[in-house]
């Protein structure tokens, strides 16, 4: 059987998604590799394909009881036979898996780190006489200090290859920035792996940020409109996610708390209602989420602000992952910055302090910003990205400006006329003549003092914040958090720069073009799953997606090789479940008098290339160059980046209306194709490292498009 033909017939997919099928190959060919694949992406799948084609014994280290047990009924349903071995099991059951084991009975078998190099050392010594085949360690993030989830139980793992030579390890994460990376591959010891890392862009998740203002009616504000969907909220502390919970409640709505301090029972309780859709609210502290598989979770709210970017983009990951349009809500106040600075102090390590308090000033950088936030995430994670994404706050919003050069030449100047000693707070009462015994009384002498009392509160906030954004102030990274001026804001004071600040902001609400499918004949979908799951005993989401449910109520399948078209139809639900869900479908066409639209869906899944449209500004591009300009100079008469030329006429030489030699010598392409072949061309950024100085991005990126050309 090939990777393909498991896929159709265990996952019911036609197609592999990023470097799925390139990673399994390595995986197959025994070779170790390290996977970064945004959550919702298909780690998972890297390893579980592989099992079901290796004859033997793949074992996954992963960190939660909850993540174990999700994954196994979800295989087990999909006819891969699976385990888990932890403390929630009975001597007995334990028995029973050690029996399958010996008899060769599971294709994989989930257990946690301390399990295999705890006291205990006789799981390790049996394993050993099984014929294990393959070793997956998810969340591999978790073994980095530098990580944003840091075990120290991960360590053990270096000793994997020792144990289990000529074993194909292959480590997972979603999340991890260069740092991390380095210390995934250095801590597990991985012998000359293939490194694939791919978009981190969730493309199908809007990000919000809003400023913090009476958060429990902006939560209402936002729960209301989505009573009927699941949700993830985020506090900070145990207390609060307890007191939330009970507030939401009473306002109606079906939430629970969850954090670490709760008992076993009650987190497991809470968990499992989360996840059969009895609960439609978690809220919880970060010790909630991680491996979490529920595909339906519509949006994420941080009511608190997160510490840093890695976790907050984990987090918000835990939406949409089934692909459909999903919300990440975070709610910003200065004061949660300020108070998570203490946290960040790791006790006689400055050096890791230092990386945590930096962390956590891109969080707040973030926060703050004034542009494309997703362009902001992309570029964290060392992935160039467009600056408008169309599916953030910011992107969403058209923007009337006005000249606010008097007002920033207010702010500025009371910044310094105070000293730059003091934060937002005390600038905008200063500026608003406040009579406030806080205000200094020599202060209350000053020129600047009460100079902006005809704008509000709210207002002078706002154009301070936007002020920062555009790096005429800057905030100190001490516990007071002071206002301090910058090398731009000179000009300003001087007069010589004009400052253009948002009188209005109105947000266009573009929804995300759906699928035209039978919201009624959806209803009734979801009622025969949910009527399975409870039988089965089964999250509603295990047993099938909620995209799945859309693509079946969009495509209508009259029969069941057409069913089986649907995506997350592999041949066991298909025996399992396929009659049930047809029939529900063929009755509800004949009383609407509708026909099946599976050739829509059919042809959309055929794996034509795509003829792509080559957008006009590219073509200005190639004229110039013809006409014997080079890159830098058709840059510069076009006042775009070289990088971006370079982009254009790459476009050509896929088309095969340029040549590749034009941009790269004959003897550097090898390499170049190499290196691709090996790690993959979603980012250019680690092939430029692999290869070195001697290989320039635009030779890199003219040889992939050379390797995509048109035949």
């Amino acid at each position: 059987m090939t990777p393909l033909q498991a896929l159709q017939q265990y996952f019911g997919y036609s197609n592999f998604r990023h470097s799925q099928e390139a990673i399994i190959q390595h995986v197959l060919n025994k070779q170790d590799v390290m996977v970064l694949m945004p959550t919702g992406g298909g780690k998972s799948l890297c390893y579980q394909l592989p099992a079901v084609l290796l004859n033997g014994l793949t074992v996954v280290i992963s960190p939660l009881i909850a993540l174990m047990k999700d994954q196994v009924d979800s295989l087990n349903l999909s006819g891969i036979p699976a385990a888990f071995l932890n403390s929630s099991q009975d001597p007995e059951e334990q028995k029973d898996i050690a029996v399958q084991l010996k008899n060769n009975q599971l294709r994989l078998l989930y257990v946690a780190p301390e399990r295999l190099f705890g006291k205990d050392t006789r799981l390790m010594v049996f394993l050993k006489t099984l014929n294990v085949v393959q070793i997956a360690i998810d969340e591999a993030h978790c073994i980095s200090q530098w990580g944003h989830d840091f075990r120290p139980e991960y360590l053990m793992l270096a000793g994997l290859k020792n144990e289990f030579p000529g074993v194909p390890v292959i480590a997972l994460t979603a999340t991890a920035d260069k740092l991390t990376q380095k210390d995934i591959l250095d801590k597990l010891n991985l012998q000359k792996p293939a490194v694939f890392i791919s978009s981190f862009n969730r493309e199908n998740i809007t990000y919000r940020v809003n400023p913090k203002k009476n958060s429990f009616n902006q939560l209402i504000n936002f729960l209301e409109e989505r009573k009927d969907e699941s949700g993830i909220i985020y506090c900070l502390s145990r207390k609060s996610t307890e007191a939330l919970a009970a507030n939401l409640k009473d306002e109606g709505f079906s939430a629970e708390a969850y954090h670490a301090g709760l008992t076993n029972d009650i987190k497991a309780k809470n968990q499992e209602a989360f996840l059969r859709d009895d609960v439609k609210v978690m809220v919880a502290t970060i010790a909630f989420g991680m491996g979490i598989n529920k595909s339906n979770v519509r949006y994420v709210v941080h009511v608190d602000l997160p510490k840093n970017i890695e976790g907050y983009y984990q987090e918000t990951g835990r939406a949409g992952r089934d692909g459909l349009p999903s919300d990440a809500l975070l709610l910003y106040s200065p004061g949660d910055a300020m108070k998570l600075k203490g946290f960040a102090q790791v006790e006689n390590n400055p050096e890791q302090s230092a990386i945590m308090l930096k962390k956590l000033d891109d969080m707040v950088n973030y926060c703050q910003l004034h542009a494309c936030r997703r362009q902001y995430l992309m570029q964290y994670f060392d992935e160039a990205f467009p600056d408008n994404c169309g599916s953030c706050d910011f992107c969403l919003s058209e923007f009337v400006k006005f000249d606010g050069t008097l007002i920033a030449q207010k702010a500025l100047s009371a910044v310094a006329r105070v000293k730059e000693r003091f934060g937002v707070t005390y600038i905008v009462d200063f500026l608003r003549g406040s009579r406030s015994e806080k205000i200094w009384g020599d202060h209350k002498l000053l020129k600047t003092y009460g100079a902006g009392a005809d704008i509000s509160k709210a207002d002078w906030q706002r154009y301070l914040r936007e002020l920062i954004a555009m790096g005429y102030l800057r905030v100190t990274d001490d516990a007071y958090a002071s206002l301090r001026l910058t090398p731009k804001s000179e000009l300003v004071l001087k007069g010589l720069e004009k400052v253009e600040l948002i009188s209005s902001q109105t947000t266009d609400e573009k929804e995300t073009a759906s699928l035209n499918f039978e919201a009624e004949l959806l209803n009734g979908l979801r009622k025969k799953r949910q009527e399975i799951a409870v039988m089965e005993n089964l999250p509603a989401y295990i047993i099938l997606s909620d995209a799945t449910l859309l693509e079946i109520a969009t495509y209508l399948p009259q029969k069941l090789d057409e069913l089986r078209l649907i995506s997350g139809f592999g041949d066991i639900k298909l025996a399992r479940y396929g009659r049930e869900f047809l029939t529900l479908v063929t009755e509800y066409s004949a009383l609407k008098g509708l026909n099946s639209r599976i050739d829509l869906k059919s042809a959309k899944r055929e794996r034509k290339p795509k003829k792509e449209k080559v957008p006009d500004t590219a073509k200005v591009s190639l004229v110039l160059f013809k006409q014997g300009q080079t890159v830098a100079e058709i840059a510069r008469e076009r006042g775009l980046s070289p990088t971006t030329i370079e982009g254009h006429l790459s476009t050509f030489v896929q088309t095969g209306e340029l040549d590749v030699l034009t941009f790269v010598t004959e003897e550097k392409i090898p390499a170049i194709k190499d290196a691709v072949e090996k790690y993959g061309n979603e980012r250019l950024a680690p092939l430029k490292e692999i290869l070195g100085d001697n290989y320039t991005y635009g030779e890199i990126r003219a040889v992939i498009a050379w390797m995509n050309r048109s035949t």
